[in-house]
């Protein structure tokens, strides 16, 4: 049986390292990466992003997780609906889009909300380094109204593993 656990959060909150991390401390598990980032590297030096391209994300991202979903054992998707939808909103002002559904469509057995509480570190496709924590608390509110079970994720290095692999005892 499989367990889809998401994690999510605001930019450079340390989301990846934490997927990978996570995959390496769980035996036959499995990562299904952020596809945002391949997807907006891919581009042209200089492209703006539209909401057409986060659309394409999110449907890339969904196919992924579904894909994904059917793997037997833990299942840790670095990004999901939920990151997409508020990034829309911040973005571009809508809530009118097929993501606004889909959050409330995805299936985790939990999710491990990043807090802002390490270093901000650079990366050309990240736009927010002094509004982590306004972003951190829409995350919150979001996760409360969608009345998905979720743990704040909080530290660094080992200690944000740790705190990550607490929340999760008892469900992998």
């Amino acid at each position: 049986m499989n367990t889809l656990i998401a994690i999510t959060g605001p930019e450079s909150t340390g989301k990846t390292d934490l997927a990978e991390a996570l995959s390496a401390a769980y035996p036959r598990s499995l990562v299904v990466p952020e596809h945002a980032r391949a997807y907006l590297t891919s581009l042209a030096p200089g492209y703006r992003y539209h909401l057409d391209d986060i659309l394409h994300i999110a449907v890339r991202q969904r196919h992924d997780i579904g894909w994904a979903a059917r793997h037997n054992g833990p299942v840790f998707c670095d990004s999901d609906d939920l990151v997409l939808y508020i990034w829309i909103r911040e973005v571009f002002g809508t809530t009118n889009t097929p993501v606004a559904d889909w959050i409330a469509e995805q299936s985790f057995r939990h999710t491990l909300l990043c807090a802002p509480d390490i270093p901000w570190e650079p990366d050309p496709l990240r736009e927010n380094p002094h509004d982590r924590d306004r972003l951190f608390a829409i995350y919150k509110e979001e996760l409360e109204r969608l009345e998905r079970p979720y743990s704040i994720i909080q530290g660094s290095g080992p200690e944000r593993l740790s705190c990550a692999m607490q929340a999760l005892a008892g469900l992998i």
